[in-house]
């Protein structure tokens, strides 16, 4: 998912069972709609809950908000029709761990030999489309398919949530209400575009969509028409879907003319400080510091910024890394991610 969409992992909230702990609106939220499934009757009524209440209030308020921005009423109204917060969205958001799985394992999983393979089958079936797309946008075909296999599994997983529901969910609760709230915006003026039908904007749970896995602010900004239909349709065409990858791309700063980076070895005593992505310096630089590639050999002569990252630490790869991988960091900013698309890229042509 583009960087838009990345959230940050967070740290458990406090058990809503604990009587001397405060009460979260996100809490009583979950624990109110869960029970709103097996609802209590009192001679034939359902009792009104807080947060049966109070959603249709923020609601009414952020629907007079939508309007405001050009949202049709029309077209509000129909993107919330039947919408009540998904207590599923809250539980994920909530529950995001800290990563413990090891960049080798990570590398395995994400970067496998059927992934690779299949990653080259597109690579040749949509030959032609690629490489017109990678020379309108200026980026190599290979790093264009490598991010729509991390991303959907080349547009087969996609994700099944409601947008607009998911992101009303999360803009309500209030933790990131004004994140979710600005994408829940953009979801509507996709909407109201005509680009897809209420019924048919799915997505993760936190409202990255279509074949991308673009925020809708994203899609706003850099999604593309490549097919001409009139409609950035990222969900169905792979037209506009690689053709908005790569725009998106182009647009993070991407140089066609350089690659990613490369794995690089170390002299004995290298000055740790230097490493981590944040000095950059020319690859002659970086020879006569005493990194050489990893056959032991000279650098190449280039032209170009460079830094050196651990993604694995320091028993892992250190890859000394350009503009380009710096690019799809702005994306996803994680060392794992950018590395792996890298990695993903180059096996994929080679």
């Amino acid at each position: 998912m583009p960087e838009a969409g990345r959230l940050w992992h967070d740290k458990p909230s406090p058990s809503i069972q604990d009587p001397l702990l405060p009460v979260s609106r996100r809490q009583l939220l979950v624990h109110l709609a869960a029970a709103a499934a097996t609802p209590l009757l009192i001679d034939g009524i359902r009792p009104a809950s807080a947060a049966d209440q109070d959603f249709p209030t923020w609601l009414a308020a952020f629907r007079q908000e939508a309007l405001g921005t050009g949202i049709r009423a029309g077209t509000f109204d129909a993107a919330f029709a039947g919408v009540a917060p998904l207590p599923h969205v809250l539980e994920l958001d909530q529950r995001q761990p800290e990563t413990t799985i090891t960049f080798d394992t990570y590398i395995s999983r994400v970067v496998s030999d059927a992934r690779v393979q299949a990653g080259r089958q597109h690579l040749a079936d949509d030959g032609q489309l690629l490489d017109e797309i990678g020379a309108r946008y200026g980026v190599q075909p290979r790093f264009i398919v490598a991010l729509w296999a991390i991303e959907t599994d080349f547009g087969k997983v996609q994700g099944d949530y409601p947008i607009v529901a998911a992101l009303a969910t999360l803009a309500y609760d209030g933790r990131r209400g004004a994140f979710f709230r600005k994408e829940l915006i953009a979801a509507l003026k996709i909407l109201d575009q005509g680009h897809i039908r209420p019924d048919e904007l799915r997505g993760s749970w936190a409202g990255a969509m279509g074949q991308t896995q673009f925020m809708p602010s994203t899609f706003l900004a850099y999604a593309v028409d490549y097919a001409g239909t009139g409609k950035q349709d990222i969900w169905h065409d792979k037209r506009d879907a690689l053709a908005s990858i790569a725009n998106y791309l182009s647009s993070l700063g991407w140089q066609s003319d350089y690659t990613w980076g490369r794995p690089v070895l170390l002299p004995g005593g290298f000055d740790s400080a230097l490493l981590g992505g944040q000095v950059l310096k020319p690859v002659d630089q970086w020879r006569a510091l005493g990194v050489r590639r990893t056959d032991g050999g000279p650098l190449p002569q280039a032209a170009i910024d460079a830094g050196l990252v651990q993604p694995g630490g320091p028993t892992g790869p250190t890859l000394m890394v350009y503009g380009n991988y710096r690019a799809i960091m702005k994306w996803n900013r994680s060392l794992y991610f950018a590395t792996a698309v890298s990695y993903l890229a180059d096996r994929i042509e080679n």
